[in-house]
């Protein structure tokens, strides 16, 4: 891994495992596909901006935007509004753990589609994930609320995960991906309004403290800094490689647990920390 993808790789991390905290202070007034609307048009108005200084042609046929739509949908509204639901049954942290899936699922479809995965590819991601069982096993108590958590985060995570190939797909087509993100946000937003009419959701924004700082936060450093890195880091090494930060990440959004929600480790969870720690090492060795 060149210093330049580490950089990226690192970016991805700090800014996704600080936005599952935020991300629970924003229920409770405001409708999860409304908070949606105001993160990601936002978030999508910046790209654009930042495409325009860049000189990054924004300008592309209707295949190409028929293309942004879709990534839009699973990618930035229905990923997320599937999460959004899913931290109403559970911490922070387990959802966290749902989303480390995409290591293993992102392997599965490359696999899939005919693209077979490296062996050490595939004992990474199993190896990661084995460790963040043993690091969540104490929260994970079988009841209705945690399985109908589970549901949720699963869904939300095959979405983020063809999201992943879409925009790995887009780049190989020779699409900057900061046009094609830009273009995913705005687009997931629109269709987030349109979800948002259906279910007759009030356009309302919470005017607290509380409620504005994380939506900025999440604007800022978890949607246009890191989905910036982490699709670069795609087009670069890869869907499974690039994925595996969603493996790391839980681990340090669950320090946060612990220091704003009350999580206790224990000796389960710190070898499943070894564990994702090992795991994370041989992802970086594989090659596509």
């Amino acid at each position: 891994m060149r210093p330049f993808e580490f950089l990226l790789y690192v970016a991805v991390i700090v800014g996704w495992s600080t936005s599952w905290y935020p991300l629970s202070l924003q229920l409770g007034v405001v409708a999860p596909e409304v908070s949606l609307v105001w993160r990601f048009s936002i978030s999508g108005l910046m790209m654009l901006g930042i495409c325009a200084l860049r000189g990054i042609d924004l300008r592309f046929g209707r295949a190409e935007h028929a293309g942004f739509l879709i990534l839009g949908m699973v990618m930035f509204s229905t990923n997320f509004v599937l999460f959004y639901n899913a931290s109403l049954y559970a911490a922070s942290g387990l959802l966290a753990v749902m989303l480390s899936m995409s290591s293993l699922i992102n392997v599965g479809l490359v696999a899939a589609f005919n693209r077979r995965a490296p062996l050490m590819q595939v004992g990474a991601a199993l190896t990661g994930l084995a460790g963040l069982a043993l690091v969540f096993l104490p929260e994970l108590q079988v009841s209705s609320r945690v399985l109908t958590s589970m549901a949720f985060g699963f869904a939300g995570t095959i979405s983020f995960c063809i999201g992943n190939m879409m925009s790995s797909a887009s780049q190989r087509r020779g699409i900057h991906v900061l046009a094609s993100t830009s273009w995913g946000m705005l687009y997931g937003a629109g269709f987030m309004v349109l979800v948002a009419l259906v279910r007759g959701h009030d356009f309302i924004i919470d005017p607290t403290v509380t409620y504005l700082g994380s939506l900025a936060w999440l604007i800022i450093v978890s949607s246009v800094m890191a989905f910036a890195c982490y699709l670069s880091l795609i087009g670069r090494i890869g869907p499974g490689r690039a994925a595996y930060a969603t493996v790391l990440f839980p681990i340090f959004a669950l320090l946060i647990s612990a220091r704003y929600e009350g999580y206790e480790w224990s000796l389960l969870s710190l070898a499943g920390m070894v564990l994702v720690i090992i795991g994370n090492m041989m992802m970086i060795r594989a090659r596509d």
